[in-house]
């Protein structure tokens, strides 16, 4: 029986533990780095302060210098960081462009503002020829 008792013990080997780095943790970090730095970046080209609405929907991929129409609280317009016209809308925004109608578009307004003042804002936009028209709004904070 001691023989037995002996080889049994000879065949379990205790685990080492392993030497190599665990780079999991550091890639889930990086990730979310980088989805904070995509969330973020849109937001950082204008200069108009605007309180936006707040949605769970996921961000919109951007083009390299997107084109930024912002709504104030009051309703004033903006291109930009300029102020603008609702008559002068659609030129400004074709000179910007540069008559590309496939030029995508960010529509920014305050959470306050009446909605009907956002969809002719955005109807305004869409007649003049634009077909790439996006709302802009910020993510929850709780990450909800």
């Amino acid at each position: 029986m001691e023989a037995s008792s002996r080889s049994g013990r000879r065949g379990r080997r205790r685990s080492q533990p392993e030497a190599g780095i665990n780079v999991t943790p550091l890639v889930d970090v990086m990730l979310v780095l980088l989805i904070i730095f995509m969330v973020t970046a849109p937001m950082l080209t204008s200069g108009v302060n605007v309180d936006l609405p707040q949605t769970s929907a996921k961000p919109v991929n951007s083009d390299d210098k997107p084109i930024t129409v912002s709504i104030k609280s009051d309703g004033s317009l903006y291109l930009g960081d300029d102020p603008v016209s609702g008559d002068d809308l659609v030129t400004r925004l074709k000179q910007m462009a540069s008559d590309d109608p496939g030029r995508r578009i960010f529509v920014r307004a305050d959470a306050h503002i009446d909605y009907g003042k956002v969809m002719s804002t955005m109807g305004q936009i869409t007649s003049g020829g634009f077909t790439h028209v996006a709302l802009l709004a910020q993510q929850p904070q709780g990450g909800q």
